[in-house]
Parts: C-alpha cells; structure tokens; sequence
C-alpha cells in the first residue's frame, strides 16, 4: 500500500497516482453567493470529483450564537462521507480554487473524524489546469461504505476555554482573518468589529508563494515559530472568523512539522456574539 497523502499533494502527483478508489472533492464556495461552487462543479471539475458545500455539509446548523460556520455533527458528516464511498483507508483529496481556503476545511473535519489520509490540492484547481490537467462534467456515481467515526475531541476548544485561558502564557491564540478586520478595521461579516484580546495576526494568505501553493515547510516553520515564540505548538488556538480559514492555517502548520494546534471552531462570529466576552481592537 502506497505512502497516505496527510498534508499536502501536488497535481502532477494528483494526475499520476489517483485511482478510482480514492474520493476526490470539489469544495469550491463563495461567501454571498450560495450557487457559486454547484455552478462551478457543474461547469467543470477533476475528473472523478464529487461536490461538498461548506454551509449544507461542512457546517451544522447556526443559532446566531454558535458562530457563521459551525461545526457538522460528527456523525452525520461521517454518514454523509462513508455514503460518497470514504472509508477506512480512503486517500481523500480537497481542491478548490481559492488556495485551500474552503479545501482545508475538509482536511481538517476528516482528520478530527478521525480519518488522516486526506490531503489539500497544493495550489488547487488553478494548478491542476497549468499543469496541463482535464476538467470535466461528468457526475460520478457514489458507492457507500463504512466510514468508521472516531472523533479527536481534543482537536478543538470552544469560547469557555478561551475565556478561561484569556491571559495566560499556556494559550496563544493565533486570528486568520487578514489585518484590517482583526484591527477592528472595515468589519462587513460579523456585528461586532475587532479581535480576541491577547491573539495575534497570522492572515492565511500568508501561508501561500507567489505561484498559489503553499511555502515551503522551513519557512512556514519559521514563520510560526516566531509566532509561538519558540513555544509548544499544542498552546496554539486558531481560530478565523467562523472556523474555515483557521484551518489553512493548521494545515501550515501541519506541513512545517508543527503538530498540536487546536481549533477554536466558532470563531470570532460565536465570540462577538455574546457581549459579555471581551473585545480588542488595533494591532496585536
């Protein structure tokens, strides 16, 4: 059995290694436009993709206190997942065309169900056609199995650790949104404009070279380690504005060897959402 793609794949290896069992997905979306990635998967995907919405099958329902992008129930995402035929030694792979900003949302949900051969498109859709790399239209048919749910609890936190650890030098929270709205600056997603007190700012952008991949690994690690100040990575807590772009910034974490971040899955959506919790605003 081959070597599982846990992190990253390029689209050469893509092209060159995928095989009718692996499970391909197409997780194109585009905030404000609820259509865009159905369209987009209609007018044309990898061939063999099936399509995931990040709001009707990675995200749970919102209550308007548990933030814009909630995470699913374990296992009806795992019932979803082993229905499009992912199981226990399923390589799983996430594209999108938006340098893994929706795909890494998947490589993390698989991961916290306990399932590690998943692994992001390094430079998404936008490579895999560079490269010289077919697209098409066909609908493939899914073949169920089991998908063995063994949720990793201690993959993420929710605000009451947060509030709980706010000050301390165990938890250093890391905000992926980029600069201006965790300054509190030009806020046009949530209520409420600024940042968790105590985060710093690693926008996910920033994970990416020029070409739309990720950097490479000794950057990414040095990048971080100046954030964590030569700190454990497990006192990390990422968080975004609704849980999906803090994810990018795990998975950078993963490929610069950094494991044991946790995920503050409500976000600053679920935080801003209860007034009684403290609000920050300018530079970290």
């Amino acid at each position: 059995m081959s070597v599982p793609f846990t992190s990253l794949i390029g689209a050469k290896d893509l092209a060159r290694l995928s095989s009718p069992a692996w499970r391909i997905f197409d997780c194109r979306f585009k905030l404000g436009e609820p259509m865009f990635g159905r369209e987009a998967y209609a007018s044309g995907h990898i061939p063999g993709a099936f399509f995931l919405d990040l709001e009707d099958d990675l995200s749970g329902p919102v209550t308007g206190r548990n933030g814009r992008h909630p995470l699913p129930t374990a296992e009806l995402l795992a019932q979803k997942l082993g229905g499009l035929g992912v199981g226990e030694q399923t390589q799983v792979v996430a594209y999108d065309d938006v340098g893994g900003m929706f795909a890494a949302r998947l490589w993390w949900l698989l991961r916290w169900l306990g399932h590690d051969r998943v692994a992001v498109l390094d430079g998404g859709l936008q490579a895999w056609t560079s490269s010289g790399q077919p697209l098409n239209r066909d609908r493939p048919e899914p073949s169920a199995t089991a998908f063995i749910c063994r949720p990793r609890h201690s993959m993420k936190v929710d605000a009451d650790y947060v509030l709980h650890h706010l000050g301390g030098t165990e938890m250093q929270v890391i905000d992926a949104r980029a600069p201006d709205r965790f300054r509190g600056e030009n806020e046009t997603l949530d209520p409420v404009g600024g940042h968790i007190p105590g985060a710093i700012n690693r926008f996910f952008k920033d994970n990416l070279g020029p070409d739309g991949c990720f950097k490479q690994a000794s950057e990414l690690q040095e990048d971080f380690g100046r954030m964590l100040k030569g700190g454990n990575a497990s006192n990390a807590i990422l968080q975004c504005g609704s849980g999906v772009t803090a994810c990018h910034n795990l998975l950078a974490m993963k490929v610069a060897g950094l494991d044991g971040a946790r995920l503050y899955a409500g976000s600053w959506s679920e935080w801003c959402a209860d007034p009684t919790r403290p609000v920050a605003t300018g530079p970290a």
